[in-house]
């Protein structure tokens, strides 16, 4: 197995236990379980690290052509959006947000919900560029 492959399978199975998890979490009803939200927190934290230390590696062999450095920034921002919205979600979950306008609860759940989809695409192709295509 390449450093392609790997690095996209690591990707892959850290998505697929922060989806997990969410779910999980989401089923639990709320107030959130703290234990579920830990890990799923500690499971996105994993998988930031994971990425940072990829792109830094990448990056002391060669520096970063622009195309890479967009969609690595487009990235870390979708990472930023669900870490925020998530977090938003786990306070309001605990009744704290109840003078909070509930069209932007409404919004940061969306957010919440449909943004891991994003977060998987824009790190399959910020990979992509980074392994495997040289621009």
């Amino acid at each position: 197995m390449n450093t392609f492959q790997t690095k996209t399978l690591t990707a892959g199975i850290f998505f697929l236990f922060i989806i997990l998890s969410g779910f999980w979490l989401s089923r639990s009803g709320k107030p959130y379980n703290s234990g579920i939200f830990n890990v799923h927190k500690l499971i996105g934290l994993a998988a930031g690290i994971f990425l940072i230390v990829t792109v830094s590696r990448i990056h002391k062999v060669e520096p970063l052509s622009p195309i890479q450095v967009t969609t690595l920034v487009t990235t870390i921002l979708v990472f930023i959006c669900l870490v925020a919205a998530g977090g938003l979600l786990g306070v309001q979950a605990q009744g704290e947000l109840g003078n909070a306008n509930q069209f932007l609860l409404d919004a940061v759940g969306i957010i919440h919900k449909t943004f891991p989809y994003v977060a998987v695409l824009s790190t399959a192709a910020t990979l992509y560029l980074l392994l495997f295509h040289k621009i």
